[in-house]
């Protein structure tokens, strides 16, 4: 196999490993995919891929040992993203008690509003810096001449998972022409966002 392709896969691999999971950011996404408008999809998509590239790329110039040297400032991040979660959950949950009085999360207020959250998500989130800059970076280095072929392997990830999340997504549209099974997304949503907002509250 090809000296850079081995490195790249295993970047493809690792990446995925750890973007394929329920997070706040993974729920907004299928949220979004399955009520949003195309070009809404597409801006947050990039906005969550893009981040998470640029992140990458900071942690295999070695940004990582910046973060872990700052706990400060990671300890700031993680209280502004706790309260995020949790009014994001709070509103989720409204959603589900009291059906119609809330309009699809990020779409009613416009395509702005949407990429903002996704933003938010992704920039507020303490983890997202652990995982990306510190983690997938010292991975990457451990690579040495190859290295950025393996981030470029982990970018690979981010943005094969993003759009097949936000655009394969309406694949699910058909179910959710009921109403019922909005709330039991939003029942999801608001469990996944208060969940992470108190772990994020409590340092766990």
């Amino acid at each position: 196999m090809n000296a850079t392709l081995v490195p790249a896969l295993l970047g493809l691999g690792t990446g995925l490993a750890l973007i394929v999971a329920i997070g706040a950011q993974n729920a907004f996404v299928l949220r979004l995919g399955i009520d949003g408008r195309s070009g809404t999809v597409l801006s947050v998509v990039l906005v969550c891929a893009v981040s998470d590239a640029l992140l990458i790329t900071a942690g295999v110039l070695g940004v990582g040992a910046v973060v872990e040297a700052v706990p400060r400032a990671v300890a700031a991040v993680r209280l502004l993203g706790a309260a995020f979660l949790l009014v994001y959950g709070l509103a989720a949950a409204r959603r589900v008690l009291r059906p119609g009085t809330l309009e699809a999360a990020g779409t009613a207020a416009g395509g702005a509003a949407a990429v903002a959250t996704a933003a938010a998500l992704t920039w507020l989130n303490p983890h997202v810096y652990l995982d990306t800059v510190v983690l997938l970076g010292s991975l990457a280095n451990q690579h040495g001449d190859v290295r950025w072929w393996w981030a470029a392997g982990a970018v690979c990830a981010s943005f094969l998972w993003f759009f097949a999340l936000g655009f394969g997504a309406r694949l699910l549209r058909p179910l959710f022409a009921r109403p019922g099974s909005w709330r039991v997304l939003d029942a999801l949503v608001a469990a996944v966002m208060l969940a992470l907002g108190v772990r994020l509250l409590l340092g766990t």
